[in-house]
């Protein structure tokens, strides 16, 4: 059970939901209305009204969720709770519409990175989760939304690619998955090639993690996550205010590896695939250029526009492999490119697939577990913007334009016996507090795929 979560219903303060039609009838039948009303409170979205008790505590909270049935209405509002409360134990009362969420996004709120702190404060404030609500699953959920956050949030001196490798290792043997990975110039021995280019530049080795868990005769869902423990440009160096965030270039490999840990806590039926190739970005002589030509593991030479699109070269060594074995469903995560961001902001990836059927269950998937992502178009007239003179292929667009969209269609290129694919370009950073979602590292889409990996094959 999350720590979050506490037993002692006896002692907990409740926790009232009112809305700002509802308000004045709750505070009535607490004999608190002019309390509460002297005290400005009229069930605002986050507005919240402690009660003080007769002793020195806090007798009842009010918190508001808005006007009932409003459009703008956070379904996350509850995960802000953990940042408004005073240290103690609660308890829901009165409808907060959708319990389960509720409860979910106050765990999720209630996490905090303090590993680097000397007194960190710990779990303060918890919550007895109200009969009906699932706790266990809902531990589970935050339980690998945490590590995930915990993955993205560790600066890079103390999260290499060694350390991801053992991040993956140690979920792996938690659920007694079986674990491969190929270091150093073994990459150019099983023909890894543009992993070990973008990586040998750095004195801490890279490499490509993979496991595989579940019965075989299950369907097979391969999940591929960029690992780029820190990028500095590479020669195509990044001015200062662009590398300061770059311990977060790793977050595609933690939303696969929260998704992947998801799916076998719950025990799916399917044949689960989790490809990690994991790198450092650096500077040295060893360096790989711009105008190098590289092999790729597909057999198509890549000409290198700039090293600091490096995210898609080691996705395309992994995703070949990936592709190989012609499983069910490819989706990889990576955040990938600027463009992304530009189009659509910081909290709503853009995903990528031409199977419709496939489109349509990750949209319902994530507006049911607030969760989004947003479709855009593998426009096939851009992927000329791919062309090179000297080689197969271009790895970054002649142009200014479509960034992330010409990144997927070079990511496409290397998946061709997959029944479906599907590319989440995500941010995996929260700029400022948001409901549920405090500042700092995010596995945005992680609980999306587990949702739609959970309704794809749940066994019936």
């Amino acid at each position: 059970m999350h720590p979050v979560f506490s037993t002692d219903a006896a002692t907990a303060i409740p926790l009232h939901a009112v809305t700002t039609e509802s308000w004045t009838a709750t505070a009535e039948q607490l004999g608190l209305v002019d309390f509460v009303r002297a005290a400005g409170f009229e069930g605002g979205q986050g507005s919240i009204c402690l009660v003080p008790g007769r002793g020195s505590g806090i007798a009842a909270v009010l918190f508001g969720l808005g006007k009932k049935g409003s459009p703008d209405a956070d379904p996350f509002i509850a995960g802000k709770l953990p940042g408004l409360l005073p240290a103690g134990t609660y308890r829901f009362e009165g409808d907060w519409g959708d319990a389960a969420q509720a409860v979910l996004a106050f765990l999720l709120g209630s996490y905090r990175f303090e590993r680097y702190k000397a007194k960190p404060k710990g779990v303060t404030v918890k919550l007895v989760p109200p009969s009906g609500v699932d706790a266990a699953r809902l531990s589970m959920i935050a339980d690998a939304v945490f590590e995930g956050r915990d993955l993205i949030n560790t600066p890079a001196n103390d999260m290499g690619p060694a350390e991801i490798e053992a991040a993956v290792r140690a979920v792996a043997q938690h659920f007694g998955a079986t674990v491969t990975s190929v270091i150093g110039d073994d990459l150019l021995a099983q023909n890894f090639p543009m992993v070990h280019a973008v990586g040998r530049a750095s004195p801490r080795a890279p490499r490509i993690v993979d496991i595989h868990w579940g019965d075989p005769s299950h369907p097979k869902v391969t999940l591929v996550g960029k690992g780029v423990a820190f990028d500095t440009g590479g020669l195509n160096i990044k001015p200062d205010n662009s590398m300061l965030l770059m311990k977060k270039d790793m977050g595609g490999a933690a939303v696969a590896l929260a998704a992947a840990r998801m799916v076998m806590a719950a025990g799916l039926p399917i044949r689960l695939r989790l490809i990690v190739p994991t790198v450092e970005n650096s500077i040295s002589g060893s360096a790989f250029r711009p105008g190098d030509v590289l092999a790729s593991r597909k057999g198509m030479s890549v000409e290198i526009g700039n090293t600091d699109a490096e995210g898609r070269l080691i996705l395309g060594d992994a995703l070949t492999l990936a592709d190989e074995e012609a499983p069910d469903l490819v989706l990889d995560f990576a955040t990938l490119t600027g463009a992304a961001r530009v189009a659509l902001g910081p909290d709503l990836p853009p995903v990528y697939t031409d199977d419709e059927s496939l489109a349509a269950d990750i949209a319902t998937a994530g507006t049911a577990v607030n969760d989004p992502v947003w479709r855009m178009p593998l426009w096939k007239p851009y992927a000329k913007l791919l062309d090179s003179k000297v080689a197969d292929i271009n790895h970054i667009s002649s142009g200014a334009f479509a960034g992330s969209v010409t990144a997927a269609l070079f990511l496409q290129r290397f998946v061709e016996k997959a029944k479906a694919w599907a590319h989440f370009d995500v941010f995996c950073w929260v700029p400022s507090p948001k409901s549920g979602r405090p500042e700092g590292g995010e596995v945005q889409a992680a609980r999306l795929v587990f949702e739609l990996l959970e309704r794809r094959y749940r066994k019936k």
